[in-house]
C-alpha cells in the first residue's frame, strides 16, 4: 500500500547548473503580477466612484469591487507562472505591509478599552468553535485530522492556522489543499455577506467591528469587512482577529502535545513537527503592535497620520484585488459535500457564538 502524503518541508536542491537568480531578477519576476493587481486596483477603484456620481454613494466599496473583478478573472483565466510572483507577493507581502501601517490607527487607550472580559471571550469563542467545528467534521464523517484542520482554519485565522497546525498533526497533502481552496472560496463569500448583517441586527459599528473580528477568516478579509461600515469597525475589528491570531500558539501547543493520539501506529513514536515560531506570532503583528506603540507614545508625527493611512488604504485594496485573483470559485464543486457542510455549519456556529458573546458582554 502507497504511503499517504504528509506536509514535509523540503530541502531546495542545491544544483550547480541552476546558480541562485539575484535579487534583481526576483524583483523583475514580481512586476507582471503586480501590475496586474494594480490594474485589478483601478478597475474597482473607477468602478466604485461611477457608483457615487449614479448613486450619491459607493455601496460596493473599492476593497469589495477589487474582490469581486480579481475572483472574477481569476475564474475565467488561469495565470500562467508569468504572473504567479507578483500576485502571491500583492495577496501577502503588501497586505502585512497594510496591517504593520494600519497599528498608527490605533493607540494603547484604544485596546485597554477593550477590557479584559472581551480578551477572556475571544479565548472562549476560539475554544469553543475548535470543539465544536471538530466535533461536526466528525459527525458528518470526515477523518480526524481534515476536522481538526477545517476547525482550527474557522476558529482562529483561515489558511494561516492550517499551514501552522498540519505538520503538527501529520496532516495529508489532499485535505491541506481542500482546506485551504474551500477557506479561500467562503472567506470572499463571508467578506461580502457580512456587512450586510450590521443594520440587520442592529448593530452598531463597535459591535460590528468585534463580530468581524470573532467570525471573518483572516486579516486581510477583516479589513474588507469592516472598511465599508466606518473607521471604527475597522479599527475593532482588526483588534479583535488580532488577539484571535495569537491564540494560534497555545492551539498548536495542545495540538503537539496531543499529536501521537493522532497518528496511526507507524507514527506514534514520531517528535511532533512543531513549525518555526514565525508561523506562531507573525512579523506583521508584531510589526503591527510596534507601531501602534509609537502612536500611543506620541512618537509619529500628526503630519504622518494621514499619509500612512493613505497608503495602508491603497495597499489593501491592492492586496484585496491579489487575493481575489487567488481565488477560484470552481474549488467549491470539487471540495465534497461533507467538507462544504462542515465548513459552512462551523461557521454558522461561531457566528452564533460571537453574537452570543457580544450581548453576554453588554458591548455597545
Amino acid at each position: 500500500m502507497t504511503a499517504p502524503t504528509r506536509i514535509i518541508p523540503e530541502a531546495p536542491a542545491a544544483t550547480a547548473a541552476t546558480p541562485p537568480r539575484s535579487i534583481s531578477a526576483e524583483l523583475l519576476a514580481l512586476v507582471p503580477g503586480l501590475l496586474l493587481c494594480v490594474g485589478v486596483t483601478l478597475a474597482a477603484i473607477a468602478l466604485a466612484r461611477i457608483e457615487a456620481a449614479l448613486f450619491g454613494h459607493a455601496w460596493l466599496e473599492a476593497l469589495v469591487l477589487a474582490i469581486l473583478l480579481g475572483t472574477a478573472l481569476r475564474s475565467a483565466w488561469t495565470p500562467s507562472a508569468r504572473w504567479r510572483p507578483g500576485i502571491a507577493f500583492g495577496a501577502k507581502t503588501l497586505l502585512e505591509i497594510a496591517v504593520v501601517l494600519l497599528g498608527a490607527s490605533l493607540s494603547a487607550a484604544t485596546v485597554l478599552a477593550v477590557g479584559p472580559a472581551l480578551l477572556a471571550g475571544i479565548a472562549l469563542l476560539v475554544a469553543c468553535a475548535l470543539v465544536a467545528g471538530y466535533g461536526i467534521g466528525r459527525l458528518l464523517g470526515l477523518p480526524s485530522r481534515m476536522a481538526i484542520l477545517i476547525a482550527s482554519g474557522n476558529a482562529i485565522c483561515g489558511n494561516s492556522a492550517i499551514a501552522a497546525v498540519a505538520p503538527v498533526i501529520g496532516a495529508e497533502a489532499k485535505d491541506v489543499a481542500t482546506s485551504i481552496a474551500f477557506t479561500a472560496v467562503l472567506g470572499v463569500v463571508v467578506v461580502l455577506g457580512l456587512p450586510f448583517l450590521a443594520p440587520a441586527l442592529g448593530f452598531s459599528d463597535t459591535q460590528y467591528g468585534v463580530l468581524a473580528g470573532m467570525t471573518v477568516y483572516a486579516v486581510p478579509q477583516v479589513l474588507a469587512a469592516t472598511a465599508p461600515i466606518g473607521a471604527t469597525a475597522l479599527q475593532v475589528g482588526t483588534l479583535v482577529k488580532l488577539v484571535r491570531v495569537l491564540m494560534l500558539g497555545p492551539v498548536v501547543l495542545v495540538l503537539s502535545l496531543l499529536a501521537p493520539r493522532l497518528r496511526g501506529p507507524a507514527e506514534a513514536g514520531a517528535a511532533p513537527r512543531r513549525p518555526p515560531l514565525h508561523r506562531l506570532v507573525p512579523w506583521f503583528i508584531l510589526g503591527f503592535l510596534a507601531m501602534m506603540a509609537l502612536r500611543s507614545f506620541g512618537l509619529l508625527p500628526q503630519g504622518l497620520l494621514a499619509p500612512i493611512a493613505m497608503v495602508a488604504g491603497l495597499l489593501t485594496v491592492i492586496s484585496m484585488a491579489a487575493l481575489g485573483l487567488g481565488v477560484d470559485v470552481r474549488v467549491v464543486a470539487r471540495a465534497g459535500g461533507r467538507v462544504t457542510a462542515t465548513v459552512s455549519l462551523s461557521l454558522l456556529v461561531l457566528g452564533a457564538i460571537g453574537i452570543g458573546l457580544i450581548r453576554l458582554l453588554g458591548i455597545t
